[in-house]
């Protein structure tokens, strides 16, 4: 186990609460009738505990780092309203097992691609065929889970 266990266990955790803040927006979709409010009041909730933490740690950005933004920097924020939106309405509807296979899928081939070319400030990692295998393994698991 590395020293820093910590950053295996980080992801391995937040991953698992994928499958149920789709849960939980979607009966929050459902109580509310609607799945981009019920995106809203996630992301709401969320902004108001990242904001107390930022308070809380003084790390608030200055107006100059803001404006050096590049506009790509600032999508990450919509990247997250179409997934949220996206568990809301598509999770309750295919399933908690089939939206995650898939969500796993996209997110595998897009870092495939991430760290091929190195996009987004991740290291250049080539493609190989070990790297392929496991993503058509991941897509023969999802016509598996289909087939049900």
């Amino acid at each position: 186990m590395p020293k820093a266990w910590w950053l295996l266990a980080l992801p391995f955790i937040a991953g698992s609460f994928l499958p149920l803040q789709a849960g939980i927006n979607g009966q929050l979709a459902k109580q509310i009738s609607s799945v981009m409010s019920a995106a809203l009041v996630s992301f709401l909730v969320g902004t108001v505990a990242l904001l107390a933490v930022v308070l809380m740690q003084r790390e608030l950005p200055t107006l100059d780092a803001l404006k050096g933004l590049s506009w790509w920097q600032w999508s990450g924020g919509l990247l997250g309203a179409f997934f949220i939106a996206t568990a809301a309405f598509a999770g309750p509807r295919i399933g908690a097992l089939l939206f995650m296979a898939l969500v796993l899928a996209g997110q595998l081939g897009m870092a495939l691609l991430l760290d091929h070319f190195g996009w987004a400030g991740y290291r250049e990692a080539p493609v190989s065929v070990g790297k392929l295998a496991g993503l058509v393994l991941i897509i023969g698991g999802i016509w598996l889970i289909r087939r049900g």
